[in-house]
């Protein structure tokens, strides 16, 4: 690590000893947080409506292409990196930053992450030329990426195959199926969808899981539904219909089976969405102390500070926001293929600690800073609604966590009861 003078501010993941690329990073995600994403974040609330703004200043500041590597045009940004950076920008908008969270990963699970993933000479060299397209889509294009998982089934927690679809065809693929609370909808560029590949047979089975790039032109392919959530609403995840789409064969985001494979080795590849929460956490954090100081902008300067109840509930915030910190970033800069059963138990921990820990921060803002936090025009209340959610997003759920922490404790792999 960089021995560099201290940022002009305290970062969400708070102060650890940065590389240069990661310091340079987060300053400029804290300046378009502050002065671009904060403003507009009630906006996106109100109307449910997705950050086009946003997307365009990322774009200019080229973090669309954050993790497509060097070599490629982007900024390389490795895992733990990103990580630190859309906790930055989750504390300005954090519907923003799950969105983001689902674009980056189109580019860092065939990127960084793919390169720590067995393949096949074959297989790595036909991942080679089919990420080239992905990543100058990104690049050159400014192209933006889905990642809808969910089914309303326990497929999108690994624990059966997808029930959409994809049959082989001359030149590719035709998909059929559909995918719920699909953020970026109508937003996106392309949906890298995850789907099982149909065989002809009756036996779907989750390792052959197809990983699709379809493009929100392809003839087939619908948006439906409603949107009008309790929180997360500038994230626009309607619903997406997929009937007889035909997607060719340099679409694939992976090799035939490679998705499957990588989500036994690189399990932190489902723990990207924490850093969303970790951030609003830090935001909720952040606004108690200005309210009880009476230093919150438009707001009577008027000090709560003096009362002991006030002071208690603010060290206990703390409190619980560092131990997150530290469970987190613990967690980000050892992630790698194959961890061992102690990394793998930290990052269910983690992913717990921030989902839970976030909500519990934002309830107890609410309560300390009183009635007035409730107002619309203050941005509590929404990083309270915002902050539930985080429980609720697969694949790791609150509850499937906690099963899989007991589970994975007290069996080991080929164990069961008599």
């Amino acid at each position: 690590m960089d021995s560099l003078p201290a940022l002009g501010f305290t970062p969400a993941v708070g102060d650890l000893p940065f590389t240069a690329q990661q310091r340079s990073l987060l300053a400029l995600a804290h300046e378009l947080g502050r002065t671009k994403f904060a403003p507009r974040a009630a906006q996106w609330d109100r109307e449910a409506a997705f950050p086009m703004a946003n997307y365009e200043d990322l774009r200019t500041a080229g973090l669309l292409a954050l993790c497509v590597p060097k070599d490629h045009g982007g900024l390389g940004a490795d895992y733990a990196t990103y990580m630190l950076v859309a906790a930055e920008l989750g504390r300005f908008c954090g519907a923003t930053a799950l969105t983001y969270n689902m674009h980056i990963c189109s580019t860092m699970w065939t990127g960084v992450l793919a390169d720590g993933i067995a393949m096949t000479d074959a297989q790595r060299a036909e991942h080679a030329h089919r990420r080239e397209l992905h990543f100058r889509r990104v690049v050159q294009d400014g192209a933006i990426y889905a990642q809808p998982f969910s089914e309303g089934s326990a497929a999108a927690a690994g624990r059966a195959p997808f029930g959409t679809t994809a049959r082989k065809v001359d030149g590719g693929w035709v998909v059929n199926g559909r995918k719920i609370f699909a953020s970026l909808s109508g937003a996106a560029d392309y949906y890298g969808v995850l789907c099982t590949e149909d065989k002809g047979d009756e036996k779907p089975d989750a390792r052959d899981t197809l990983y699709l790039a379809v493009p929100a032109t392809s003839e087939g392919f619908t948006i439906g539904g409603e949107w009008d959530p309790l929180g997360m609403r500038g994230t626009v995840s309607r619903n997406l219909g997929f009937k007889e789409v035909f997607v060719s064969d340099d679409e694939q985001l992976m090799p035939r089976g490679i998705y499957f494979r990588g989500a036994q080795t690189w399990p932190a590849m489902f723990f990207t969405l924490a850093p969303t929460y970790l951030g609003i956490a830090n935001a909720a954090y952040d606004f108690t102390v200005s309210y009880l100081r009476g230093e919150v902008p438009g707001e009577p300067p008027v000090k709560r500070r003096m009362y002991p109840t006030k002071q208690v509930a603010v060290a206990q915030m703390r409190i619980q926001l560092e131990s997150m910190k530290s469970l987190f970033t613990r967690a980000i800069l050892e992630a790698g293929p194959n961890p061992s059963k102690d990394a793998r138990m930290r990052l269910y921990a983690a992913q717990y600690s921030v989902m839970e820990g976030a909500n519990d921060i934002a309830r107890l803002a609410i309560r300390t800073c009183g009635g007035q936090s409730m107002m619309k025009h203050l941005p509590l209340e929404r990083l309270y609604r915002d902050s539930r959610c985080g429980s609720l997003m697969l694949p790791w759920t609150a509850e499937l966590v906690l099963d899989r922490m007991g589970r994975e404790t007290l069996y080991e792999p080929g164990e069961r009861d008599e």
